[in-house]
């Protein structure tokens, strides 16, 4: 019983879950459109403070830079990060690897936009989910 346990730990471990999550679970927590964990709560104020709604519009349908509603919906994690840290300057997306707020809110501004592409977080003011 004991090696089965390890076996199941094993098998989350190397598909980046933690044990007792499952792996379609989604990277936010979300209530009444407008309600979110603390870490997609960061992730909304880094989006804010980076006024990335210039290029990427207030409600991320995309102005000059894509919408990010779509793009989302595409993008692993890791891809995201990519593109948000590197940027792509052939794009005009500037690299924010040299930001402290978004180095320490990468996985909180994924989750966010993650829960807009989905639609289960609504455009406008958030609140931290109590």
């Amino acid at each position: 019983m004991k090696i089965r346990g390890w076996i199941a730990g094993m098998a989350f471990a190397l598909a980046g879950v933690a044990p007792g999550q499952a792996a379609d679970d989604k990277p936010y927590r979300v209530a009444g459109g407008n309600k979110v964990d603390k870490a997609t709560l960061e992730g909304w104020r880094t989006w804010r403070a980076l006024a990335c709604e210039r290029c990427h519009g207030a409600k991320q349908e995309g102005l000059v830079g894509p919408s990010l509603l779509e793009s989302m919906k595409r993008l692993s994690k890791e891809e995201f990060k990519l593109s948000v840290l590197k940027g792509r300057p052939e794009k005009g997306m500037p690299n924010h690897d040299g930001s402290k707020m978004v180095m320490e809110n990468i996985d909180g501004l994924y989750a966010y936009l993650k829960g807009r592409s989905d639609g289960a977080i609504q455009p406008g003011r958030l609140e931290e989910l109590k």
